[in-house]
């Protein structure tokens, strides 16, 4: 429908100038985000909105000509929920990435969605304040991402995922009118929680144009890190439950298994872990990690030392932030310690954390079933397991994930549910996994949400290919 397209374009640049891009390698970069997905489609065109004026003149053109339209932010998601969908307008906020305000007295901060999580903390940090919610990707992340994934990361267990610090929105409807929810206040039920409902909506709702989020004092004192060093992961995740049962919560609770320890262990080799508990790791043994602050930490530490050492651990506590820090640094290099061995698949599957050590014997199986390793890394203080498929780059023609993965990761994620778990604890729904989601819901809830939708978006333009559309094929 060329004639359609150039009279869409031509309404855009009207109305928004140089905002609009058309550029090849612009339209090829929305395609992807840091899942690996490609999708398949090439949008229409690329709006960089930098202002309110620019979100709500693009819906109001979508709106009126029936184009869908996906917002994004910094592009790095982890389930294909921002990616380009057939003829779709890409609007990209990325552009709108100002403080606009940091209420000191009222411990909050106004902010638009492409401002990046890490900054608003450097902006906060000079005023003993910080901004807790703290997915790994902070520091390239930006907060309308956080917020519309409902982002977690390794502080989650203690300080909540991002929903726990969102007090109000404002958002931009399919139809182009702006409404604004929550309060600034710390308390506020005046009819429905519309800032909950946004939160972790994946843009199908509406376009998070300003929050207000709440910060919170920086914790006193220094933190104190934990580690240990286990037989079998079943252990480590017993231990985990054990410091969780005491009533305890450090703010981090790591977890690798032992094919995921022997990757990082590979990766950093020996000179690197020198003097940590890697120096001398055996076959099929898993780590541990916590980390406590505030002023209490050290009598946390300590009280998790003991758990953790008659559990069967072997332990090493940090002495100074310096060799905190080292110990940290075997859990961050997880992730790179896969990517260097090929393609990965990044998984996020949820479950009560009793249920850890089920949970990862089922991985187990599941991985000895199909002949693929899968390497585990878990937020363990809130049952967050994060499955990793390693596979070789495709060849030309070949699907980007195949289809013996897909398999195992179907009955990867029908285990988690299985156990009183949830398809994803964090990285959200969005393209790949959306062949799963009515399993989850069940079909009641699956109409209720689907109508929900059709009441803040009833031509279907928003995100259209995110969570709801039926996939084609293995989750693709």
């Amino acid at each position: 429908m060329p004639d359609r397209t150039e009279s869409l374009l031509a309404r855009l640049v009207d109305e928004l100038g140089d905002a609009v891009s058309t550029e090849a390698a612009v339209l090829q970069a929305v395609r992807e985000d840091r899942s690996g997905l490609i999708s398949p489609a090439t949008p229409v065109a690329v709006v960089h909105a930098a202002s309110v004026a620019d979100v709500q003149a693009t819906m109001r053109i979508a709106t009126a000509t029936g184009t869908p339209v996906v917002p994004r932010g910094a592009g790095t998601g982890l389930a294909g929920g921002a990616v380009a969908s057939d003829g779709a307008i890409v609007l990209d906020v990325s552009r709108m990435n100002r403080i606009l305000e940091i209420d000191e007295q009222n411990e909050l901060a106004v902010v638009e969605p492409g401002v990046i999580n890490g900054d608003l903390n450097d902006a906060l940090a000079p005023l003993g304040l910080w901004f807790a919610p703290d997915p790994a990707s902070r520091a390239i992340s930006s907060i309308g991402g956080n917020i519309a994934t409902n982002a977690g990361g390794l502080l989650c267990a203690k300080y909540g995922v991002t929903r726990e610090a969102v007090l109000g929105l404002a958002v931009v409807l399919a139809d182009g009118r702006l409404i604004r929810t929550g309060h600034r206040t710390v308390k506020g039920v005046t009819g429905y929680d519309l800032t909950a409902l946004m939160t972790g909506s994946e843009g199908t709702l509406g376009v998070i144009v300003e929050a207000t989020v709440r910060v919170q004092p920086v914790p006193l004192g220094e933190p104190v890190t934990v580690a240990a060093v286990f037989a079998d992961v079943t252990a480590a995740a017993e231990a985990s439950a054990a410091v969780t049962a005491a009533r305890i919560r450090p703010a981090i609770l790591e977890l690798l298994d032992a094919v995921g320890l022997a990757r990082v262990a590979e990766h950093l080799g020996a000179a690197q872990l020198a003097g940590t508990p890697l120096e001398r790791l055996a076959p099929g043994e898993a780590f541990l990690l916590a980390q406590t602050d505030g002023s209490g930490a050290a009598d946390e530490a300590a009280a998790i030392s003991a758990i953790l050492a008659s559990a069967g651990g072997r332990v090493t506590r940090s002495t100074d932030a310096a060799t905190g820090e080292r110990l940290l640094e075997i859990r961050r290099a997880m992730h790179p310690a896969l990517a260097a061995r090929g393609r990965v698949l990044i998984e996020d599957v949820a479950v009560p954390r009793s249920k850890l050590p089920e949970m990862f014997r089922a991985i187990a199986e599941i991985g000895a079933r199909h002949g693929v390793e899968i390497p585990v890394i878990c937020h363990a203080g809130d049952g967050n397991l994060h499955p990793n498929f390693v596979f070789d780059e495709p060849a030309p023609g070949e699907p980007e994930v195949p289809e013996h993965i897909w398999a195992a990761a179907d009955e990867l994620f029908r285990a988690g549910v299985a156990l009183g778990g949830t398809l994803t604890g964090e990285h959200g729904v969005g393209v790949l996994k959306r062949r799963w989601l009515r399993d989850e819901l069940g079909d009641d809830q699956w109409e209720l949400q689907r109508a929900i939708k059709a009441v803040f978006d009833p031509a279907g333009i928003l995100n259209p290919a995110s969570m709801f559309e039926p996939a084609p094929g293995a989750g693709r």
